[in-house]
């Protein structure tokens, strides 16, 4: 671990320079702890929740009350109702990722404030600033890197902030021109309830997430990629508007007239850098007729026809997939399947079905290389209005999964294939843009030679929404203008290995991570990813799914647009009140964000 910290302390260095010339930068050197000096008293902590009209929270984790207590039933629903993401969700003290094995455990603040409007954000980060208290911003709280949670902090906590205003014709404040139709989403809110009042209810399109339960600010802010990003681009670039509390206590509103930088800061930036993000505006486009799903298992009976089927798989999707209709993953196994998650819009399923067909009868003319399992339903098409409806139907075929508690909204839906991830602890996790040019017939066999001796070491997924070789002009220009990394302009696919254990906490006897495994696991990892950074030695990650460890973050998350956003954070953020690991200015200070380097 120290040398981790080396390596990135050494990585950091150009950027140093920078971040020491903060205006500010020397009234906080350090942040206080609870029994520390200068730690708020009892009565100040009663103030700050008159301020907010009680919604101050003393806070206290379930799953660290269950280390007095493991075997108890109390504890054993616990651990049974992590797999349910609304239910964390609904807790202060949780977030969807339990921890990561040797990076970051999941701690609860000291204290939330549980923001039902700006005015409590506010509060929040006055006292803050002038206590020198770490501060944590939680909206879904599904940080793989930790950044939702910190002990010995004040969280602000924007659940309760969720509603949703549709627009005929907004005009951003402070601009001119005709209005576009859009939708503002206060900062609590997540995907499913958006889709619900934008698509289900209004007919019409928003690009967000495709994890229903993730939070619509923070993956804005992150950059946002969606089952159909490949048509609609980023979620960030669909940002008209934000209204963002920054470090000084004040109320902005940003877009492209006002607080430009900012407002491109906010574009891709990372959540939780440059300010809290209380309501965002995001342009609502026309729904296609109908969106479906691809999903079918390809077993190959050797090595060899494996390393075959890897090169089909990419000639195919070069020719008819790389393009705005198709969106999702394939995945390549280390027991020589491949498996297609796949999804489309705007194509019926006779349609989809005459695009695969190609591919089907490649696969027929090897039936002693190739099994394959493609069921009726292996294709299947809905009006792209009801694609997030909680229809019975959608249940009982376990298309949709649903929050199971009682009394629970029937819009509180997620995907079944989410679920794997509620209440994770991760043991490695890594990503990496795979560029176009990899595809082209010089270079292809390379990409299949690299794909397969990864799989030789860990499973590898291909998310090709979350790439915009092949989306549409309009798509790639408004992406271009963000904060990403422009790396994933001409990617045809993110590359993601990952791997995770599920539900548990250290110091919970019996339902404790299994460490051993966890490490051996991620080593295997390493070695995947070795084998495809051959080929890519320099690509970039995207910073919501990416490695705790990247030594080389600011130009892996965001190349040559970092000193631009170090810029945005020296003007609106000067003494670094807003703190977030790997986030923009977080080198200026310790690894848990409480001392001044």
């Amino acid at each position: 671990m120290k040398r981790r910290r080396l390596l990135q302390a050494a990585t950091a260095a150009p950027f140093l320079s920078a971040t020491s010339g903060f205006a500010g930068a020397a009234e906080v050197r350090s942040r206080v702890r609870p029994g520390e000096a200068g730690w708020p008293p009892e009565a100040q902590w009663r103030q700050l929740g008159m301020a907010v009209d009680g919604a101050l929270i003393k806070v206290q984790s379930p799953v660290v009350a269950c280390r007095t207590a493991p075997a108890s039933e109390a504890c054993a629903q616990l651990f049974k109702s992590l797999k349910n993401p609304y239910f964390i969700g609904d807790d202060v003290a949780l977030t969807q990722t339990l921890g990561w094995v040797d990076a970051w455990t999941s701690m609860p603040s000291a204290w939330a404030v549980a923001a039902r409007g700006t005015a409590d954000v506010v509060a929040a980060v006055n006292f803050a600033r002038e206590h020198r208290l770490r501060l944590v911003v939680k909206g879904g709280g599904h940080s793989y890197q930790g950044t939702s949670n910190a002990a010995d902090s004040l969280l602000v906590w924007t659940r309760r902030m969720n509603g949703i205003r549709l627009h005929d014709a907004f005009v951003g404040e402070g601009c001119t021109g005709p209005g576009q139709r859009a939708v503002s989403v206060e900062a609590g809110a997540i995907w499913s309830q958006v889709y619900d009042a934008v698509t289900t209810q209004a007919g019409g399109y928003v690009q967000g997430g495709g994890c229903m339960t993730v939070g619509v600010a923070g993956l804005v802010q992150s950059g946002g990629f969606g089952s159909f990003s490949k048509a609609y681009g980023l979620a960030s670039a669909s940002l008209l508007e934000a209204e963002v509390v920054t470090a000084d206590g004040q109320v902005r509103i940003a877009n492209a007239c006002s607080h430009p930088e900012l407002f491109w800061g906010l574009k891709g930036g990372g959540g939780g850098s440059l300010g809290v993000v209380t309501r965002v505006t995001l342009r609502v486009h026309e729904l296609p007729e109908d969106f479906g799903a691809v999903n079918l298992t390809i077993k190959a009976s050797s090595p060899a026809a494996f390393r075959r089927l890897i090169g089909m798989v990419l000639d195919f999707y070069r020719q008819a997939l790389m393009n705005p209709h198709w969106g999702e993953q394939i995945r390549l196994r280390r027991d020589n399947v491949v498996k297609v998650s796949m999804v489309f819009q705007g194509l019926t399923r006779s349609q989809a079905q005459a695009v695969w067909q190609r591919f089907r009868d490649a696969l027929a003319r090897a039936p002693d290389e190739f099994s394959v399992e493609f069921a009726p339903l292996a294709i299947v098409s809905t009006s792209a209005r009801d694609f997030w409806a909680p229809s019975l139907v959608k249940r009982v075929l376990g298309f949709m999964s649903t929050d199971d508690r009682p009394g629970a909204p029937k819009t509180n839906l997620f995907w079944p294939g989410d679920e794997g991830q509620a209440g994770q602890v991760l043991h490695g996790f890594q990503s990496a843009w795979l560029p176009a040019a990899l595809l082209r017939e010089d270079r292809r066999e390379a990409l299949a030679d690299a794909l397969f001796a990864a799989t030789r070491h860990w499973p590898v997924s291909l998310h090709f929404n979350k790439g915009l070789a092949g989306a549409p002009p309009a798509a790639i220009a408004a992406a271009r203008d963000t904060a990403m990394n422009p790396a994933v302009l001409d990617a045809f696919a993110l590359v993601i290995l990952g791997t995770q254990g599920q539900p548990a906490y250290p110091g919970v006897a019996g339902r404790e991570p299994d460490v051993a495994l966890a490490r051996e696991q991620a080593q295997a990892l390493e070695r995947a990813m070795a084998e495809l950074r051959r080929l890519v030695p320099d690509a970039g990650s995207y910073v919501s799914e990416s490695n705790y460890f990247e030594a080389n973050w600011q130009q892996s998350f965001w190349g040559a647009n970092y000193p631009r956003l170090l810029a945005a954070k020296r003007q609106y953020d000067p003494a670094g009140l807003f703190f977030v690991h790997h986030g923009v200015g977080s080198e200026a200070w310790s690894p848990n964000g409480f001392t001044r380097l």
